[in-house]
């Protein structure tokens, strides 16, 4: 998608087989990496409903996926892209598989919050 997604992908492909990482692995390691900020702003893990609390307070943003943030019902939000799959003459090597073809926005992109049915955030 970008210069910080393939140099993501460069590192990760040799400590998985050459495998290239999937939307799973990156949404896994944007996870972790919050949890990881959390965990240092609190200066511990050993209260889980504050580092929670943390997350859900602290705007995301990693090189994966940008800006966004957590909300009350715990879903991350952020940009969404739509891809297309490649004809085999326009890659450009052996993991070069998707065009992008749109950005749907973070706040079109998840349903509304109000919407959810979330024990969480409807009282």
């Amino acid at each position: 998608m970008n210069d910080v997604n393939r140099e993501f992908a460069k590192k990760f492909a040799p400590q998985n087989k050459g495998i290239y990482p999937s939307m799973i692995h990156a949404g896994v390691y944007s996870a972790v990496t919050h949890y990881l900020k959390a965990v240092s702003e609190l200066k511990s893990a050993g209260d889980g409903k504050a580092v929670v609390a943390q997350m859900k307070a602290t705007p995301t943003d990693d090189n994966l996926f940008g800006k966004g943030t957590v909300r009350a019902d715990g879903r991350k939000i952020h940009d969404m892209y739509l891809f297309e799959v490649k004809k085999p003459e326009e890659s450009k090597g052996p993991w070069d598989l998707y065009k992008l073809r749109a950005t749907i926005p973070a706040a079109e992109a998840f349903r509304p919050i109000k919407e959810g049915g979330c024990p969480l955030v409807s009282g």
